[in-house]
């Protein structure tokens, strides 16, 4: 048994494509391993900024392989298929014997047993698997045709104590690692992975990702609660930290008091997203002046902490800066500077995308009878902050920027919300809207953004989205099925094409109002797929659906895909199915073509009249259905119509010998059924009890 150690030092690699380098090469090491029938037991893989290092002990040196018939030509081949299966395999024809197969008759070769020594399937297939690791970012340098992360110095690679022979594009693999002082790169040569780990821990480098993380929570735990602070929302932060240092050692920072007064989504962006600093609260649960930093080396004489927080305190003044000079200027008269700034091709600018959403929110403010002159002046300032310094500096903050300058201007505190939160939800369990005014914002900005897109057929591929139009469908159908809005969502698309005409803005597509509605209801369903409503009753609701309707679309697969898990539910589709399943074959099989007319006086029995009564009872539910409680009620009703219609069934004749009579049950029965399908059509849906 032997160990394998291959370690690729590069130069830095972002902390995202070390990860999956990491995790692909080690993957494919492991199938590559069981592929061959190479034993092994231990395996570990490892990743610093410059180093990726995969491990497996106890391999198998040598793996045996049993003797196997291979198939050659068929024995009327020409001299040449039959001299390459020779040289192929190395051998001569005395080798071949002829077998008769289903085929046909083929010569075969029974290649002997034979044993491999597995540095010989190392050295042969290494450069196949560095080559298969799937960069999402990579980069070439020099006159090199290697495409890596970040430039890849050196392959250090050893089986059974001795270094593997093998070249990867300009590279040789060597026994020796590079090490990094504090001003040159030397060398330091290994034969087994105990004296290589040993080396790097007496360094202070920690390899193992999983020991540094747990190195830093741990100061990070000790400073907090040394100082009774808080962090919040560490883990995507302490990943990326995690992944850029190998000697990890964190740092208390300070900043001024005075930077406290700026929103603290400034300091959130500035701390965490751009510096990566972690920020701190205080017992309060408000932002403590402190943030704490992972460095890359102990802090001896304080250099690192002075260093840091002299960029803090830039990064903070400049925000100060532009937070100070921007919120003061009036948001009116910046509407109509949108001008200068242009939205998207042959789409106009931002002003005509405003002056557009400020129509179309009109209508909406009608829909939910909510003030017209706040919906129009939430549309009118909400892209305002595009022009400010301090969204340039952090576009992240489009909007929430926005939303604070109008709360400082004494905008309505309404207003002021439905700007901070206009781009929500980001994603399919996000916050969503829940206040009036910024659902109506909302509405007004994603319609008019899929109506232009669409429009103007720049639309979602199946592998690309450049402009989120996914995410933007799905955020409206969000905000309308979770604050259960039932709005004529048709008829404000219809809207918006017309208001986009009346600025002169040509679009193209004759089909917009038709792709939108298939691209909602595409959404739709993944959404209802997440929400884990079965496929058969979204497919049900389909069928009937329309954009007008999609929050009562929604409830009502709810709320059936619930009631159908228990004995009601199997109840109301058995008795469907026992009725539709009857007048589907009596059709096929009588070729009746029915009227949807029942004379009740051919009713010869109490069966009839009682499944008849049943029917206009259950019609009566369908008047008012548009909230769960009435729903529920409803499916109550057609399950509890299961009696009366097996009664019917299990004491009527449906097949009478009078044709009159036949084809007037069989009426009955189609009414039923169509009735049944005024909630959902239930043909679609499978009995799964």
């Amino acid at each position: 048994m032997s160990e394998f150690l291959l370690e690729l030092f590069s130069e830095e690699i972002p902390p995202d494509l070390q990860i999956n380098a990491r995790e692909n090469l080690f993957k494919n090491l492991w199938d590559f391993f069981n592929n061959q029938g190479i034993n092994f037991k231990k395996n570990e893989r490892f990743s610093t900024p410059n180093r990726i290092i995969i491990y497996f002990n106890q391999l198998d040196k040598i793996i045996f392989k049993s003797s196997k018939e291979i198939r050659g030509p068929n024995v009327n081949s020409p001299d040449s298929s039959i001299d390459g299966f020779l040289r192929s395999n190395n051998i001569n024809k005395l080798s071949l014997f002829k077998k008769l197969t289903d085929r046909g008759e083929f010569y075969f070769y029974k290649k002997p047993d034979e044993k491999i020594k597995t540095l010989d399937i190392l050295e042969n297939n290494l450069p196949i698997l560095l080559s298969k690791i799937p960069w999402k970012k990579s980069m070439k340098w020099s006159d090199f045709n290697l495409s890596w992360g970040r430039p890849l110095k050196s392959i250090f690679c050893i089986f059974d104590g001795k270094k593997l022979n093998f070249k990867f594009e300009h590279l040789n693999s060597q026994n020796y690692v590079i090490v990094d002082t504090e001003f040159e790169e030397k060398t330091k040569k290994f034969s087994n992975f105990k004296s290589y780990i040993n080396f790097f821990n007496d360094k202070g480098i920690i390899i193992d990702q999983n020991l540094r993380k747990k190195k830093i929570e741990e100061q990070l735990k000790k400073i907090q609660i040394k100082n009774n602070f808080l962090t919040e929302n560490e883990d995507k932060i302490l990943k990326e930290v995690n992944n850029i240092v190998d000697q990890p050692y964190v740092i208390e920072c300070n900043f001024s008091d005075k930077y406290l007064t700026i929103p603290k989504e400034i300091l959130l962006i500035a701390i965490r997203n751009q510096l990566k600093f972690f920020h701190c609260l205080n017992y309060k649960k408000e932002f403590a002046n402190t943030c704490l930093v992972v460095s890359n080396k102990k802090d001896i004489k304080g250099y690192i902490k002075d260093g840091n927080e002299r960029v803090l305190e830039a990064r903070l003044n400049d925000a100060k800066f532009f937070w100070e000079k921007n919120k003061s200027q009036n948001l009116l008269k910046q509407i109509a500077k949108l001008k200068k700034i242009n939205y998207f091709n042959n789409l106009g600018s931002y002003f005509d995308k405003v002056s557009r959403m400020k129509k179309l929110g009109s209508l909406i403010s009608d829909e939910m009878l909510i003030s017209k002159e706040k919906v129009e002046v939430s549309c009118s300032i909400s892209k305002v902050d595009l022009m400010s310094d301090i969204v340039g500096e952090f576009p992240e903050l489009q909007g929430i920027l926005g939303g604070y300058f109008a709360e400082s201007q004494g905008f309505d505190k309404e207003i002021s919300l439905a700007l901070k939160e206009q781009y929500l939800p980001t994603g399919l369990s996000s916050k969503i809207q829940k206040k009036p005014y910024s659902i109506a914002l909302t509405l007004t900005d994603k319609i008019d953004t899929l109506v232009g897109f669409f429009g103007t057929n720049v639309k979602p591929t199946s592998s690309k989205d450049p402009f989120a139009l996914r995410r933007t469908a799905l955020g409206l159908i969000r905000v309308l099925v979770e604050n259960k809005i039932n709005i004529k969502l048709n008829d404000l698309i219809q809207y918006s094409i017309k208001i986009y005409d009346e600025q002169g803005i040509k679009l193209i597509n004759q089909n917009t109002s038709k792709e939108i509605n298939n691209f909602l209801l595409d959404r739709l369903k993944f959404f209802m797929k997440e929400k884990e409503i079965r496929a058969d009753i979204v497919q049900a609701a389909t069928n009937s659906f329309t954009l007008n309707d999609i929050n009562l679309f929604y409830i009502k697969s709810k709320i059936l895909n619930k009631y159908l898990s228990n004995q009601k539910g199997s109840d109301l589709i058995s008795t469907f199915k026992r009725a539709s399943n009857i007048l589907e074959n009596e059709i096929k099989n009588s070729n009746i073509n029915l009227s949807n007319n029942i004379d009740v006086g051919l009713f010869k029995n109490e069966f009839e009249k009682n499944l008849f009564k049943k029917i206009q009872d259950i019609k009566k539910h369908f008047s008012n259905v548009i909230n769960e409680e009435n729903y529920l009620q409803t499916l109550d009703v057609l399950s509890e119509a299961k009696k009366t219609v097996y009664d019917f069934f299990d004491n009527v004749k449906v097949n009478d010998e009078d044709f009159n009579i036949k084809k007037n049950r069989l009426e009955l029965i189609k009414m039923l059924c169509k009735t049944f399908n005024n909630f959902i059509e239930f043909s679609s849906i499978e009995s799964k009890l």
